[in-house]
């Protein structure tokens, strides 16, 4: 059982965002049984919905994956039923579908505001119990309230079970909070009750795309999501990685096993602002600018007086507008064209961004941001391609989007060809784990133009 309250006035407006009447008690067959949606309590002050699940024991039984060891006993002997687990994921998917895409003719407005929401989940499966529900719901603003279910009441000394009752409070909208759900339920108890497929990763991205890129759990809701297949997972860090995550940190096999290591992106950002530090630059525009990850770290610099963002991509200035909340200035564009609103920074940076330009069109970005542009310091980072190796599973470039990527003489060459075309000293570094013979897996310029102070 899944309970959504709410005290936002009128409160029974809730029905015209789940699109389920507050009056009428509505069921919507699944493969595994009944889902059913009632209202304990609807006036204008508060209304609850409630979501029910009448599971078919047999039903579910004929779903089971037949391979799995504790099949004979285990089809009939189980939790599911009982316990908020994928069941009721796919039942939040499936009855509050168009509630999921924050659609609402009836009252648009509230269905894109924040309101006050209670949700409540009476036996929740939770492997790794509280502590886990907290990581994954406080930061996406849920105040978090959980009790541990006693294994045996009559039994205390058995101690507590795997199973908690977890209530969230916050001013959150009801799409977004779904989609919590409808993701984070099967990762909590990291089982499925059905065969996780390719498609899964399609599901995961369109459930997460406002929020899961940035989660600081996203490794483990995106593994345990899609079942720790490999091959899947792989795809799923991809896909993130186009709505402004690293790849390279969710490949690294140290995460894992090294939770205080300071994962690559966050240690090319410090290199990037380092440098900014050191040069002096007061006015920096990020071309490429992604998420606005390196945005959100340069605002909280005193020295830096302005910043500025542009992306090719809408929804990647989208996120990153929610990261910086209009305290830099953003807009769209092609850093292959000339564009005057490029002019006038200290600084120049491409972080990440070149290997994903067609080698051709290379040269326009050169003259765009060298030759027209002209800021007095440019910083460039790109992959070292000489380090994939170190990335287990990693078969070919570090993400589908990458149109080359260069290993340490290639990148040397280019920047030193670009420098002395357009009047730019150079200083070569390495960003990450410096291996003596494969070099670090990111590798960056700093160009300065000649006469500059630095």
């Amino acid at each position: 059982m899944l309970t959504i309250s709410t005290t936002a006035n009128p409160a029974t407006d809730l029905g015209y965002l789940l699109h389920k009447h507050p009056d009428r008690v509505q069921d919507f067959g699944q493969s595994f049984g009944i889902a059913r949606v009632v209202y304990p309590e609807a006036d204008e002050t508060r209304c609850t919905a409630a979501l029910l699940l009448d599971v078919d024991s047999v039903q579910l039984a004929r779903t089971r994956d037949r391979s799995a060891p504790d099949y004979a006993l285990g089809q009939y002997v189980n939790d599911r039923p009982y316990a908020a687990s994928s069941l009721l994921a796919v039942a939040i998917g499936s009855v509050f579908r168009t509630a999921r895409t924050g659609k609402c003719d009836n009252r648009p407005q509230l269905a894109a505001a924040r309101i006050p929401l209670e949700i409540t989940l009476p036996a929740l499966p939770c492997r790794g119990g509280p502590d886990l529900a907290r990581r994954l719901f406080e930061p996406m603003g849920w105040a978090v309230d959980t009790a541990t279910i006693t294994l045996d009441e009559t039994f205390p000394e058995w101690g507590d079970s795997r199973y908690l009752r977890l209530t969230l409070r916050g001013d959150i909208r009801l799409a977004d909070a779904l989609n919590h759900l409808y993701v984070l339920l099967p990762v909590l108890d990291d089982a499925k009750h059905y065969w996780v497929a390719s498609d899964e990763v399609d599901k995961l991205i369109r459930a997460g795309a406002s929020w899961l890129a940035e989660h600081p759990e996203k490794e483990l809701i995106t593994r345990r999501f899609l079942r720790h297949r490999s091959v899947l997972t792989r795809a799923a860090f991809e896909r993130l990685a186009e709505l402004g995550d690293d790849l390279e940190t969710a490949l690294d096999p140290a995460v894992d096993e090294e939770p205080t290591r300071v994962p690559l992106n966050a240690l090319r950002r410090e290199a990037v602002v380092g440098a900014l530090d050191e040069i002096g630059a007061a006015t920096v525009i990020d071309l490429g600018c992604g998420s606005g990850q390196l945005i959100s770290a340069l605002l909280d610099r005193p020295a830096i007086t302005k910043v500025a963002g542009v992306d090719v991509s809408a929804r990647a200035l989208t996120l990153a507008g929610r990261r910086v909340k209009e305290r830099a200035e953003l807009f769209q564009g092609s850093l292959t064209y000339t564009d005057d609103r490029f002019r006038g920074y200290d600084a120049a940076v491409l972080m990440e961004v070149i290997e994903h330009i067609d080698p051709p069109r290379l040269a326009a970005l050169e003259q765009v941001v060298f030759g027209r542009a002209t800021p007095q310091h440019v910083i460039v980072t790109t992959p070292n391609c000489e380090y994939n190796i170190r990335y287990e599973g990693l078969d070919g470039m570090r993400h589908t989007d990458h149109r080359f990527e260069w290993d340490r003489a290639e990148f040397q060459q280019w920047a030193t060809r670009v420098g002395e075309r357009y009047g730019y000293c150079l200083d070569i570094r390495a960003v990450g784990d410096n291996d003596p013979d494969l070099g670090s897996p990111t590798q960056m310029a700093v160009f300065t133009k000649r006469g500059a102070d630095v």
